[in-house]
C-alpha cells in the first residue's frame, strides 16, 4: 500500500510547469525586493539587525552588498526556471533565501518561511527531466514521469499550512471580526474597493470565509466533484490578498500549487502539449526509499508539532509572542507598545535613557516596543555597546503593550536586568509579566 501510494509513478506535467512558475517568482521575489527598495530599508539602512536568536551570526553583507545578493538570488531563480544545473541552483537559492531570511526579522512574514520551506523541497525533487536546459545538454535524464510522492509532499504540506491558518483563527478577536476591522481601516482610501472594505457586512464575510477557505480549500481540491469550484474561489481569495494586502509573489505561488490537484493530463493538455503523456502507472522502489520515508517523516512531525508548541507554554501566545512564529499564524493580531530603555552602570549607578531613533529604523523600533524576543536582543545588544566603551551595565525596560488595540498592559518586569539574562528557548521566560 505505501509502495503504490509513494512510488507509483505519474505523469510528471505537473512538476515541469510548477518549476517553471516557481523559477519565476523567485526571480521576481529577488530583483523586486531590490527595485521596491525592500533590501535597502530592511538589510542596508539598519545600523543593527534582529536576526532569529541563535543566528546572529548571520549579518547583512556590508555597504551595497546585499544588492549583489539578492541579484544572484534572482539569477539562480531563472535557472531554476529554464532548469539550468538545476539541483545546484535550486540548493544554491535555498541557501540564500534561508540565510537572508534568517539574518532578518523585523519584517518576518509567514511566506518568507514557506518559500525557504518549499525551496529546500524542491531541491529533492526531480524538477528538470522535462522542458529543461539540463535535458538538452545530457538527454538521458529526460523522464515522462514521477513518483506519486512528488505530489503528496506538496499536498501535506499545504494541509499543514492551512489547517492551522484556520484553527489559529478560531479565538474572539478574530471571531467578533475586531482583527479584520483593524487591518482594513488603513485601507479605506484605496481606489474602488475602500469604501467596501470598511463595512461591518464585509468584515465579517471576510472573518469566517478565511476560516473557511483556509479549514476546507485543501479537501476541496483533492475532492474531484468540487475541484473546479474551488479553484475558482481560490483565484478570487488570493487576487484579493495580492490586490489589499500586497504581499507580492505569494498569492500566485498559493495559485501554482493547484496544478498538483488537477488530472497530470489536463496539466499536460494546457500547458506542455507537445509532451508524451506518461499513463503507465509503474511503481518503481527506489534505493533510498527508507532514507526517503525516515526524512519526510521527521519533516512532516516537525512541522505539525511546531505550531503545537505555544500550548505547553504558559500564558497566551497572542501576549507572550512565544510560539507564534513558524506556527502559520497569519494575520492574527495587531500588537503596539511604548517602551523605554534605562541603561544603568554598575560602578558609578548613573542611568541613561536609550533614545531609540539613534539606534534603529521605524520598522524595527514598532517591534522592539511590542515584541518580547526584540526587547531582550536590543537590551543585549546595548550591553554589547556599552562593554565596548569599557562600562559593566544592567539594562532595564519599561513596557506597556496593547494586542488589538485593547487597553495597554505592562508587558516586562522593570526590575529585572535583561542584558543578565540567557534566552529561553524551549520555556516561557519569566521576565514577560501575566496578560491576566
Amino acid at each position: 500500500m505505501i509502495n503504490k501510494l509513494l512510488f507509483r509513478h505519474i505523469d510528471n506535467a505537473s512538476l515541469v510547469v510548477f518549476r517553471i512558475i516557481f523559477g519565476l517568482l523567485c526571480f521576481l521575489e529577488s530583483v523586486g525586493a531590490i527595485f521596491t527598495g525592500w533590501v535597502n530599508t530592511t538589510l542596508i539602512e539598519p545600523k543593527f539587525t534582529f536576526s532569529f536568536i541563535g543566528f546572529e551570526w548571520l549579518q547583512p553583507l556590508p555597504g551595497y552588498g546585499m544588492y549583489f545578493y539578492y541579484f544572484i538570488m534572482g539569477v539562480f531563480g531563472l535557472f531554476i526556471m529554464i532548469g539550468y544545473k538545476y539541483r545546484f541552483s535550486m540548493l544554491a537559492f535555498t541557501l540564500l533565501w534561508s540565510a537572508t531570511y534568517l539574518m532578518q526579522k523585523s519584517s518576518y512574514n509567514n511566506h518568507y518561511y514557506l518559500l525557504m520551506l518549499l525551496s529546500a523541497i524542491m531541491v529533492l525533487l526531480p524538477a528538470n527531466r522535462y522542458a529543461s536546459i539540463d535535458v538538452k545538454q545530457n538527454p538521458d535524464l529526460k523522464s515522462y514521469s514521477m513518483p506519486l510522492w512528488c505530489k503528496w509532499v506538496f499536498v501535506l504540506q499545504l494541509l499543514i499550512v492551512y489547517t492551522f491558518a484556520s484553527i489559529a483563527k478560531l479565538y474572539p478577536d478574530w471571531l467578533d471580526t475586531s482583527v479584520i476591522e483593524i487591518l482594513m481601516r488603513p485601507k479605506a482610501d484605496y481606489f474602488l474597493v475602500g469604501e467596501l472594505l470598511q463595512q461591518k457586512w464585509f468584515h465579517y464575510a471576510l472573518t469566517y470565509g478565511g476560516i473557511i477557505f483556509d479549514g476546507l480549500i485543501i479537501p476541496l481540491l483533492l475532492f474531484k466533484p468540487t475541484r473546479k469550484y474551488a479553484f475558482f474561489v481560490s483565484i478570487f481569495f488570493h487576487l484579493f490578498n495580492s490586490v489589499v494586502f500586497q504581499i507580492g509573489i505569494f498569492p500566485y505561488l498559493s495559485l501554482a500549487f493547484s496544478l498538483f490537484f488537477f488530472e497530470p493530463e489536463t496539466i499536460r493538455n494546457l500547458f506542455l502539449k507537445k509532451k508524451p503523456f506518461y499513463n503507465v502507472n509503474e511503481v518503481i522502489i527506489p534505493i533510498y526509499k527508507n532514507p526517503l520515508i525516515v526524512v519526510f517523516g521527521i519533516y512532516f512531525l516537525s512541522q505539525i508539532a511546531l505550531p503545537l508548541r505555544h500550548h505547553i507554554l504558559e500564558d497566551d501566545v497572542l501576549w507572550t509572542e512565544e510560539g507564534h512564529r513558524l506556527s502559520w499564524r497569519m494575520m492574527l493580531r495587531t500588537r503596539g507598545g511604548i517602551t523605554t530603555f534605562k541603561v544603568k552602570n554598575k560602578e558609578t549607578g548613573e542611568q541613561t535613557v536609550i533614545n531609540l531613533d539613534h539606534y534603529l529604523t521605524k520598522k524595527q523600533k514598532h517591534n522592539v516596543s511590542s515584541k518580547p524576543d526584540f526587547i531582550w536582543q536590543f537590551a543585549q545588544h546595548l550591553k554589547k555597546r556599552y562593554q565596548e566603551d569599557g562600562q559593566d551595565v544592567a539594562v532595564f525596560v519599561a513596557s506597556k503593550v496593547r494586542v488589538n488595540r485593547k487597553p495597554f498592559k505592562q508587558l516586562i518586569n522593570p526590575e529585572i536586568d535583561l542584558a543578565s539574562l540567557d534566552w529561553e528557548m524551549f520555556k516561557h521566560s519569566n521576565w514577560i509579566l501575566p496578560s491576566n
